[in-house]
């Protein structure tokens, strides 16, 4: 018997197969804190940083950013952005508060890079980039990201900050897969319920280490391909819908990547029909009516801006679908 067959683990040999996924070696971050949520890499932030007195987040965004505030009492308070969907005006900070800065669409790149290099708010700044996978992580800046916004996975979330907490246990996700699984064998409708049933379930979870499954199926994914698919699909909706589009959007060259299309008209009639055929637009989001008054320009972002759908899944015929679908709609 060779000594290379000597190796005694406890490492299960034989019986029936696992799911086989081709790795690829590595992901986006995965040098950075793989966690079991977007929102507790955010809270491992907040952990890691010690005593945090107060923070202020802007009222056009997600839920989950206030969860882990709220899970370890600490106070925060809201801001408003502009309609380049940058910090509406400069906060004044003190010794253990922190503004944390929504990456809106991924597509604030270069807003990031220069609110950091300009140094205004130094040793303050938290850098939420659950919508911009692809963006950088600063050295010395606190970040968070959430992959599963951008390919199929049941879970997951990415921090980085300087001496963080330490986490021992590691989570599992072999029971919040039934989504993702349904989608391919009933299509969208057909996994829908479960896929609200685990969004549901990441609620108020503990922090923990991701999942190797969900490491796996990272491993397995052609990011190049996504990006590359994402910014075509994202350039063919922009030629299209430029013109009518209310929302100033950044130069393609100042991002890396962008989650989806945002499209901001009048007509909220325009959600319900696009859903009537099948196109699915995400809401960004409905909490923020609970936050802000009517004719705040926020408001106006979670009611009337729709998330048009440009990820890897889609092609130019999806694209094309979508522009006609709108022209039909204004009747044009």
């Amino acid at each position: 018997m060779s000594n290379s067959t000597m190796t005694v683990t406890n490492k299960a040999i034989g019986g029936y197969f696992n799911l086989e996924l081709a790795s690829r070696g590595s992901f986006p971050h995965d040098d950075g804190i793989l966690l079991n949520t977007g929102r507790n890499a955010i809270e491992y932030i907040l952990r890691s940083l010690g005593v945090v007195k107060h923070v202020y987040v802007p009222y056009y965004t997600c839920i989950v950013v206030i969860e882990p505030l709220e899970k370890l009492g600490i106070e925060f308070s809201y801001y408003h952005i502009d309609k380049n969907l940058e910090i509406a005006e400069h906060i004044s900070v003190s010794e253990g508060e922190y503004v944390i800065y929504t990456n809106y669409f991924g597509l604030k790149d270069k807003y990031v890079r220069e609110l950091i290099e300009s140094g205004v708010y130094f040793n303050h700044l938290i850098i939420d980039n659950a919508m911009a996978y692809y963006a950088q992580a600063w050295e010395d800046i606190p970040t968070a990201y959430c992959p599963r916004k951008f390919v199929g996975i049941p879970d997951g979330g990415i921090a980085y900050i300087n001496k963080g907490i330490e986490v021992q246990e590691t989570d599992y996700s072999y029971d919040r897969v039934s989504h993702l699984i349904k989608r391919y064998d009933l299509d969208a409708e057909g996994g829908y319920q479960d896929f609200h049933i685990n969004e549901d379930g990441l609620m108020g979870q503990p922090i923990k280490r991701m999942s190797q499954f969900t490491q796996a199926l990272m491993r397995s994914i052609d990011y190049e391909q996504v990006k590359s698919l994402r910014k075509r699909n994202f350039a063919i909706l922009h030629n299209a819908l430029a013109s009518s589009n209310a929302l100033s959007l950044p130069e393609p060259k100042s991002y890396d990547c962008p989650l989806i299309y945002p499209y901001l008209c009048n007509d909220k009639g325009l959600k319900k029909y696009l859903i009537s055929q099948r196109i699915y637009v995400a809401t960004y989001w409905p909490n923020t009516y609970d936050w802000c008054k009517p004719e705040d320009w926020e408001w106006n972002l979670a009611d009337c801006c729709l998330a048009l759908p440009i990820d890897q899944r889609y092609d130019e015929v999806d694209m094309h679908r979508i522009i006609d679908a709108i022209n039909t709609y204004k009747g044009e």
